[in-house]
């Protein structure tokens, strides 16, 4: 699904139900979707966020992910592909032969009534061997061209066995409690592995130890730890070329290719950068940008790749930041408890007193139920939660009336000392911009080949405060910028790299952090980061 492609929304709603995903209110969960208007919201079963997709008309007006907090959208997509919430799906077919199973085999009328009606519950997918003929491997849809790796065949083999065994006990035990004849068997949901094991030509296997002095085996050795300068292994390096190895040196960065590359020079291996892509591997040495924990040798195929780490002795933590969501402080329920004080938007602070249930219209829904002064009550429909926020007030706040003007005499009080302190902050500001300062010059290579070796990916938050450090830092007034977050969250990476920025532009510069800079970390002491540079 893009955006200008064409969708019936009541055709899209029947075919998302028929994948097995639950109309719902509110998409909270995977498998949910719910549908407002021209607004069609899907939680995909393969997804780490909701969509959202705007209709106008029959068309597609815009995809988006949304927050579940929230409900809001946040980014755009170019396209969308939504697949079954179930491995099982209720097609026609599969209700017709459920159906027929209620007279043939009487012992699971409740499940097969419950399937025939197209009905969607835990444990449905159990019943995949009644409803269908067909055994659908693996090597059934992969293309032709496909290599499979298996790890440890006769161990998979092994457990398959086992998990076949307990599935045999287990329809012995059934066939007792529902008087089933113990002689029938069950179909089995798990395929024989022998069956696919068989297909021999679709896949590689690894094994730690060989079935036969006939199979080929690939012997390889680490480069074991690193001591003093990496003399060692250089010498090393250069004694596996004498001897025909191909060796390819694996950096973690751009920036530390080079400074390997000139590192490696200074001991008189000249290697080449290639980049992120390599073809056949040329004799001598070779470095490229890939990201390894470990290297190791292949005697037989005379070939040696090196890790950055086996180089340096630093082990990179190769873990990327996980996207998380952006979460208003009481967008949820789980954020109120009763008797905490709420500001709604409209008619000021009142008292939570708890969830409860109203029926308008014939239709009962939840209500967050707010009590003001003098025994007013609001109730707040649940999924208007985000016209509360939480009081944060020092002192216990004085309850407003429902319809009352204390809550807008407040506001309008609010509002004139807003505009007083922003007066008073234009003139500082006008003041600051207007006095000199040092404008700090732009990263050099040298900066950003430190800021490569960094042993951890820096979060979306820590990204955005290098780059606004740095922005101010260039700039010709005084910086006011202060970096907040509790332990842990890379307030001493973020400055480090400001100052080494400001070292290489010959000033000096104050670092305030809960930790010192100078303390240990992950093994590595703030001059060690520095180590090297001029």
């Amino acid at each position: 699904m893009r955006p200008g492609s064409e969708v019936d929304p009541d055709e899209l709603s029947a075919r998302l139900v028929e994948f097995g995903y639950r109309r719902e209110g509110l998409v909270e969960h995977r498998g949910e979707f719910a549908r407002r208007g021209a607004i069609v919201d899907v939680y995909p079963s393969t997804a780490d966020a909701p969509i959202r997709i705007d209709l106008w008309g029959d068309e597609v007006d815009r995809l988006t992910r949304f927050g579940v907090n929230d409900q809001r959208s946040t980014d755009d997509l170019d396209h969308v592909e939504i697949f079954p919430a179930r491995e099982l799906i209720p097609t026609a077919d599969v209700r017709a032969r459920a159906g027929a199973l209620i007279e043939r085999e009487p012992w699971g009328r409740e499940h097969w009534e419950r399937l025939a009606e197209g009905a969607l519950f835990d444990g449905m997918e159990s019943w995949l061997p009644w409803l269908v003929d067909d055994d659908l491997l693996i090597t059934d849809v992969l293309p032709d061209t496909a290599k499979v790796l298996l790890v440890e065949p006769r161990r998979m083999r092994d457990r398959a066995i086992d998990l076949i065994a307990e599935e045999d006990d287990l329809a012995r035990t059934l066939a007792s409690t529902w008087a089933r004849d113990p002689d029938r068997s069950f179909p089995r949901l798990h395929a024989d592995p022998d069956a696919l094991l068989a297909q021999a030509g679709s896949f590689w296997s690894i094994d730690s130890t060989p079935d036969s002095p006939d199979i080929p085996v690939v012997e390889a050795s680490g480069w074991g730890p690193v001591a003093g300068d990496g003399s060692g292994l250089t010498d090393r390096l250069t004694q596996l070329i004498s001897d025909g190895y191909r060796v390819v040196v694996a950096a973690d960065g751009a920036g530390s290719a080079a400074r390997l590359h000139s590192l490696l020079l200074d001991h008189g291996l000249d290697f080449p950068v290639a980049g992120e892509r390599i073809g056949p591997i040329a004799p001598g040495g070779t470095i490229i940008v890939a990201p390894l924990h470990r290297g190791c040798t292949l005697p037989n195929a005379k070939v040696a790749v090196v890790a950055e780490s086996d180089l340096t002795g630093r082990r990179r933590a190769h873990r990327k930041a996980r996207r998380q969501p952006r979460r208003e402080a009481t967008s949820t329920f789980e954020d109120l408890a009763a008797g905490s004080y709420v500001v709604h938007h409209q008619h000021g602070v009142g008292r939570y007193e708890g969830m409860v249930k109203r029926a308008i219209g014939g239709v009962e829904r939840d209500y967050l139920l707010i009590a003001y002064k003098g025994g007013d009550k609001l109730y707040v429909p649940s999924d208007q939660i985000d016209t509360l926020r939480q009081y944060v007030g020092g002192e216990a706040p004085k309850l407003h009336r429902l319809g009352g003007a204390d809550f807008a005499k407040t506001k309008s009080r609010v509002r004139s000392a807003v505009r007083e302190i922003a007066q008073e902050l234009v003139v500082l500001y006008q003041k600051r911009v207007s006095t000199a300062g040092h404008a700090f010059g732009q990263d050099t290579p040298w900066q950003t080949e430190m800021e490569e070796s960094f042993p951890f990916v820096e979060t979306p938050d820590q990204r955005t405060a290098i780059a606004d450090i740095k922005g101010d830092m260039e700039q010709a007034f005084p910086m006011d910028r202060l970096v907040c977050g509790d332990v842990g969250f890379g307030k001493t990476e973020v400055a480090i790299r400001a100052a080494f920025k400001s070292i290489q532009d010959g000033k000096q510069v104050a670092v305030l952090a809960p930790t010192t800079l100078l303390a240990t970390q992950h093994g590595n002491t703030f001059a060690d980061r520095f180590a090297g540079y001029p």
